[in-house]
């Protein structure tokens, strides 16, 4: 859902119920590991840039949650994580269709990367 939602916090409080949990645990991984980026809304969710530029968000979309990892690096480097699980994922966005689904391991070493990355944003 593109959210007007001024702040992470409000956007939190718009989101499904069965959903912010999951969400709010997203957010303090990218909290605790993005040491050095910005939060904020961007393009209607929350967004984590560095140096101006967005490299990681989340968003509770109608049929799945999305989580954002724009290092294209990154994502190939993971790719073997997410092949074969049954999770949707593209050049820059992994799909949960439900929450219990997210692999909480592989989220806090997707920003693990995302920090040490220098690669090309998508």
């Amino acid at each position: 859902m593109q959210s007007k939602a001024l702040t992470v916090t409000e956007y939190l409080l718009e989101v499904p119920e069965e959903r912010k949990s999951a969400l709010k645990k997203l957010r303090a991984l990218c909290r605790k590991h993005l040491k050095g980026f910005e939060e904020g809304m961007e393009y209607g969710m929350p967004g984590y840039k560095r140096n101006g530029v967005v490299e990681a968000g989340f968003a509770s979309q109608k049929h799945f949650i999305a989580f954002y990892i724009l290092r294209t690096d990154v994502m190939k480097s993971h790719a073997n994580q997410l092949i074969g699980t049954g999770i949707s994922h593209g050049k820059g966005c992994i799909r949960y269709s439900k929450p219990e689904r997210i692999d909480f391991k592989v989220v806090e070493s997707l920003l693990k990367a995302t920090v040490q990355s220098t690669g090309q944003v998508c």
